[in-house]
């Protein structure tokens, strides 16, 4: 990517519940892109989560076992355990589901980056254009190869799950005892 090409600062965002492998590889690709990167962390408490037609299980509790600063820990130690220097990122709320709001949460002069791997993607994507941000899709997929209900199922059934999230986040599931208030 050249000079021109990277944005000053940039914007990615995802539940994380928990951050995977597949977060990591967005996550790294939208640092690659710009000079700071803002990392906007959706659904940052229950007043802020609604239901979403696009998919409906995102709003649901148990879709969201992790707080805001259980996910600020995985972001935070998943990117500086991956190289990214904690002077290029930011961590913030982001809660998408009020799109009125995110001005306050995040530069609305960034470069917004997505991936869109489904209908709640392009609903994203739509979101963001009406509100006249500027975006990047990065790639367009049609399977995920790793999701976080994948991790949580993994979780509640008590089968391996490590190897699907970044050694930082099992540290951080372990830790504040995520994996038993899945198991609960």
């Amino acid at each position: 990517m050249s000079a021109e090409q990277i944005a000053g600062t940039g914007v990615i965002h995802g539940r994380f519940q928990p951050l995977h492998l597949g977060h990591l590889e967005y996550l790294l690709a939208g640092a690659e892109r710009c000079r700071t990167l803002v990392v906007g962390i959706t659904n940052p408490d229950p007043w802020t989560t609604t239901e979403e037609t696009t998919d409906p299980e995102r709003g649901l509790p148990e879709s969201n076992p992790c707080t805001f600063y259980e996910r600020y820990l995985m972001v935070e130690g998943a990117l500086t355990e991956a190289g990214v220097s904690h002077e290029r990122l930011r961590i913030v709320p982001f809660p998408h589901s009020f799109p009125e709001r995110l001005a306050h949460y995040a530069p609305a002069d960034a470069r917004y980056f997505v991936t869109v791997y489904d209908d709640w993607g392009d609903a994203k994507l739509d979101r963001f254009h009406a509100l006249g941000l500027r975006t990047e899709v990065m790639w367009r997929r049609t399977d995920k190869p790793v999701s976080g209900g994948r991790v949580r199922r993994s979780i509640a059934e008590g089968q391996p799950w490590e190897h699907l999230v970044p050694p930082a986040v099992a540290r951080v599931v372990k830790e504040c005892g995520i994996d038993e208030r899945i198991r609960a």
